[in-house]
C-alpha cells in the first residue's frame, strides 16, 4: 500500500469532511438515515453510523473492530438533525475497512443504523465542543443508553444499482440499571467541583469499594487503601459471594486465550477471591476501583489534561479523601498503594510519579506506552510517519497489534482509520484517540490537537514535544530524578510486561528499565520483570498463564503492599487497628 499522493489525499479528506449536502448526486447507491419524532422532538447532534454485516449471529453494531473479523461501518457527523430529516451515506462517505460502499460486493447483508448522540459542552477554557457523554455504559457507542438505532434488516445490496435505501432509527438503547450494594461491595458517587468547573456542567466521580472482612465488627479500625486502576468498572469485578453452578452454565469460548468455558473459569475465580478475601490471614484493607468515564473515553487516565480537565487532582483531592473518610481509611501516603494492568498499569505508574508523596508504591502491569520513543513501535520524536516505516522507496506498513507469534492483526493505519469512521476530532472512544485526547494540547477548534494526521500518518513533532514534557513518563523520570523526584520514588516502582505484548508495550518498558537500572543517589530499588512469549496483560506471575493470573491482581499485590507498609510506616503509625 502506498501513501496517498497529494491529489488523492485531498480526495480522501473529502470522505471525512465534505458536508453531507454537497455529496455527489451521481452516486448510484445511497442510504438515507433518519429518526422519527417519537424518538426525539428535538434536533440532535452526533455521529451517524451505517453498519453492514454478512454475519447473522449478532447485531452489526457488535461486529465492528480492527481485527480480521470486523464487518463494515460508515460514518458522518450530524449537527442539529431534525426528526424526519435524512442523512445520506453514499460512495463518498468514508468507511472501514472498505473505504466506500461502492467497494461492497453485491449480495445479501444485514444492515443497521445507529446515531451516537453528542452533547454540547461550554468549557472554562472558552471552547465549545460537542462530545458523547458517558451514560453509565463506560463510553461504548454500541451500548450507550439514549443512542438511536434501527433493528438489523436483511437486504440485497448492489452498489451499481441506482437506489436510495431508507433506514429509520426507531429504537433507543435503554438506560442501565445501577449496581446494588452488598455487605462487602459499596458504590459511591460525588460531584467533582474541579471537573464541573472545567466542563461547565455537573461532572461526577465514582468508586466501587470492597470492604474488608470484619469491617462492621471493628469500628475503631483504620485501614490502608488499595487503588486498583483499570477500565470503567460497572461494579467491583471479580468478586462473588456465591459458588457458581458451572454445571448449568453455558460455556463461552475465549478466543483471546484459546480456552473453552472461560466464563466458568472467571466465575470460579471470583468465588475463590471472596474466600481468600474473607479468610483468616488475608490483609484487612479497603480496595477501590475508580469510575471516571468522560466525554472522550471510559477512563480519564487519572491525570490532569488540557482536553479532559483536572482528573488527576479531582481523584486525588476530592474522591480519595471522600472514600477514606466514609470508609475509615488511614488517609496518609504511606498507607496507599496502586496496581493495575494495561491502561491501569500506566495510571498506577503515572499517578505515582505525578503524586509521589501520596502513595507508597505502584505495581504496573503491561502499561500503556511509558516512553514515547516507543509509542507502540512509533518514535513520535524522530519518525516522520506513524503508518509507514521511513523509506525513500518503500511504504511498509507499521503494525498496531500482533499475536504471540508476531503475526500482524491490524496495522496502525487500519486502527486509526476505524477511529475516523467512528468519530472525528478524537471522538471515537477508542485507544489512539484517548491517548491523543489525554496527552495533546487543545487545538484551535477546541478538540485535541492531533499527534499525527489521521488519514496519512504524518507526525506533528511540535505536538510530540508537548507530549514529552508532560506525559512521557520515562522522560519525566530522567529529567527530574536528580532534583528530588528520585528520593520520593525509591522502592515504589514495580513494572511487569510480557515480551510478546500484543501492542508492543514491552518496547517502552525496556527503555524505562534501562533508565531505572542506571539510577543512583538513590537507586530506584524496585522491580522490572518480563515473561518470554507472554502476551498483553502479563502481570508478574511466572506460575500461571495470563488467562489465570489476570484474575488475581488483588491476591498478588495487596500482601506485597502490606509488607512494604510494615517496613516503611513512620514512627507511631497505626499498624495494629486493622491487623485483626
Amino acid at each position: 500500500m502506498k501513501l496517498p499522493k497529494p491529489c488523492n489525499l485531498a480526495f480522501s479528506l473529502l470522505f471525512v469532511f465534505l458536508p453531507n449536502t454537497l455529496l455527489s448526486q451521481n452516486t448510484p447507491l445511497r442510504f438515507s438515515l433518519s429518526f422519527p419524532q417519537e424518538r426525539s422532538r428535538e434536533a440532535l447532534d452526533g455521529r451517524m453510523l451505517l453498519l453492514i454485516s454478512s454475519d447473522s449471529t449478532k447485531e452489526p453494531r457488535f461486529q465492528i473492530g480492527e481485527g480480521a473479523e470486523t464487518q463494515l461501518v460508515f460514518g458522518v457527523d450530524v449537527d442539529g438533525l431534525k426528526p424526519g430529516s435524512q442523512v445520506m451515506i453514499d460512495a463518498n462517505t468514508f468507511g472501514f475497512p472498505k473505504k466506500s460502499i461502492s467497494e461492497i460486493p453485491a449480495g445479501w447483508y444485514w444492515v443497521q443504523g445507529l446515531l451516537h448522540r453528542y452533547e454540547t459542552f461550554r468549557r472554562a477554557d472558552g471552547h465549545t465542543v460537542k462530545l458523547p457523554m458517558d451514560r453509565g455504559e463506560g463510553q461504548h457507542w454500541n451500548l450507550a443508553p439514549g443512542n438511536l438505532l434501527s433493528a438489523p434488516k436483511k437486504m440485497w445490496i448492489d452498489p451499481k444499482k441506482r437506489e436510495t435505501i431508507p433506514i429509520v432509527l426507531d429504537k433507543e438503547i435503554p438506560p442501565i440499571e445501577p449496581p446494588k450494594d452488598t455487605k462487602y461491595i459499596k458504590h459511591v458517587k460525588i460531584k467533582s467541583e474541579k471537573l464541573s468547573h472545567f466542563w461547565g456542567r455537573p461532572m461526577y466521580l465514582g468508586a466501587n469499594v470492597l470492604l474488608p472482612e470484619g469491617f462492621g465488627e471493628h469500628p475503631d479500625a483504620r485501614y490502608p487503601l488499595m487503588v486498583y486502576h483499570g477500565h470503567f468498572p460497572y461494579t467491583f469485578g471479580g468478586f462473588s459471594e456465591t459458588l457458581p453452578d458451572t454445571a448449568s452454565m453455558k460455556g463461552e469460548y475465549s478466543k483471546r486465550f484459546n480456552l473453552p468455558d472461560y466464563n466458568k473459569i472467571e466465575a470460579m475465580a471470583a468465588y475463590e477471591f471472596y474466600k481468600e478475601w474473607t479468610a483468616p490471614g488475608f490483609p484487612r484493607v479497603v480496595a477501590i476501583e475508580i469510575q471516571h468515564p468522560n466525554p472522550y473515553y471510559d477512563d480519564s487516565y487519572a491525570v490532569n489534561s488540557a482536553n479532559l480537565g483536572p482528573y488527576g487532582d479531582a481523584i486525588m483531592y476530592e474522591l480519595i479523601p471522600f472514600v477514606e473518610k466514609k470508609f475509615r481509611c488511614i488517609g496518609e501516603g504511606w498507607s496507599r498503594f496502586m496496581y493495575g494492568g494495561s491502561t491501569g498499569g500506566w495510571e498506577a505508574l503515572a499517578v505515582q510519579i505525578f503524586y509521589p508523596d501520596e502513595f507508597n508504591g505502584c505495581f504496573a502491569a503491561c502499561p500503556d506506552p511509558v516512553d514515547f520513543r516507543a509509542y507502540g513501535i512509533v518514535n513520535v520524536y524522530e519518525h516522520g510517519n506513524a503508518y509507514y516505516y521511513d523509506s525513500q522507496w518503500k511504504t511498509t506498513p507499521r503494525p498496531a497489534t500482533r499475536n504471540y507469534l508476531g503475526e500482524t492483526l491490524a496495522t496502525l493505519e487500519e486502527a486509526n482509520h476505524l477511529e475516523i469512521v467512528l468519530g472525528t476530532n478524537s471522538r471515537s472512544g477508542e485507544q489512539w484517540d484517548i491517548w491523543q485526547a489525554v496527552f495533546s494540547p487543545v487545538g484551535s477548534n477546541g478538540y485535541p490537537k492531533p499527534i499525527w494526521d489521521k488519514m496519512t500518518g504524518k507526525i506533528d513533532h511540535a505536538v510530540a514535544q508537548h507530549w514529552r514534557e508532560n506525559y512521557d513518563l520515562c522522560y519525566i523520570l530522567r529529567r527530574d530524578w536528580d532534583t528530588g523526584l528520585g528520593k520520593k520514588l525509591e522502592g515504589k516502582i514495580h513494572i511487569y510486561c510480557g515480551e510478546a505484548d500484543n501492542y508492543f508495550l514491552n518496547n517502552a518498558v525496556y527503555l524505562i528499565e534501562e533508565f531505572l537500572k542506571s539510577t543512583n543517589n538513590p537507586f530506584y530499588g524496585g522491580e522490572v520483570d518480563y515473561e518470554p512469549r507472554a502476551e498483553h496483560c502479563w502481570n508478574g506471575d511466572h506460575t500461571r498463564p495470563n488467562a489465570f493470573s489476570r484474575l488475581r491482581y488483588h491476591q498478588m499485590f495487596i500482601p506485597r503492599s502490606v509488607e512494604r507498609i510494615l517496613k516503611t510506616a513512620p514512627r507511631g503509625a497505626d499498624l495494629t487497628s486493622w491487623r485483626y
